[in-house]
Order: structure tokens, then sequence, then C-alpha cells
């Protein structure tokens, strides 16, 4: 069976690299750990509007975490290891790694990270387009 595009249609020209997207958006695997939150911060005086990433990563220290962004991909990832050294009588809490992976439309900036009570909230941003209209000449061939 062929696939057809869904962004295929002829007035959407170029628009190869979000079809990429969707696929690898698509073919992500995750097994629901850490879970997070996305919600929209309204515009301030000080801030442009802003979304924020946050992700419930209790039990994780600051040296833990890891926080990329290659090319538009944020990546967040999280290591745990076993305290050899600790002598369980029960032991209810593993030492758990994750990986988190956002796929970040162009001109996303990623403003900064902070750890508190057990939550990591990553803020993004994307700063207002600057609107340009340009003329076409238009070349005579006689």
């Amino acid at each position: 069976m062929t696939r057809h595009p869904s962004l295929s249609h002829p007035f959407l020209l170029g628009f190869d690299e979000i079809e990429r997207a969707l696929d690898r958006v698509a073919k992500a695997t995750n097994d629901g750990y850490p879970p997070y939150n996305i919600e929209r911060l309204n515009r301030t005086d000080d801030e442009p509007e802003r979304l924020r990433i946050t992700l419930a990563v209790a039990g994780f220290t600051r040296e833990q975490l890891d926080i990329t962004l290659e090319e538009n991909q944020l990546n967040i990832r999280g290591r745990q290891f076993d305290d050899k050294s600790r002598a369980y009588i029960h032991r209810g809490i593993a030492a758990r790694q994750f990986q988190r992976t956002f796929l970040l439309a162009d001109g996303m900036e990623v403003l900064g990270a902070d750890l508190a009570n057990g939550l990591l909230s990553v803020d993004l941003a994307r700063p207002e387009p600057e609107r340009i209209v340009r003329k076409i000449d238009i070349l005579s061939r006689d």
C-alpha cells in the first residue's frame, strides 16, 4: 500500500521537513515516565508569552538531570544510580533513568530551566516575527 503524505497538497510547498518531524514524533516511544505538563504563560510587562514544560522528577538532583537542545529537538535526561553503600530492608523507590524529547518549532528559544520541589520547569518562547512584505518585480520577456 502506498503512503500518501498528509502535507502533499499542491498549495503546501516546502513543508517536507514538517512531514519528517511528524513521522519522528509518531515513532517516539515514551513509557509515560516522568509525567509532565505543558502550559501557556501570558505575556507580562517584563516577559513575552511563554510555554513552560514541567516534569515531575522527584528524587533527582540537579547533577542527575541533563537538558540539551540539538537543532529543534529538546532532550531532557535523568540518570540515577544505585547507592551500593545502603542496605535496604524494603525498596519501593527504584533508581531510574529517563529521556523525554520535545520537538520545537523553528524560532522557539529555550529561556532557561529551574528545579524546585521535585519539579523541573523549562521555559520556552517564540520571538514575535517581523512582518515583511516584499514586492516581486515582473520581468517582460518580449
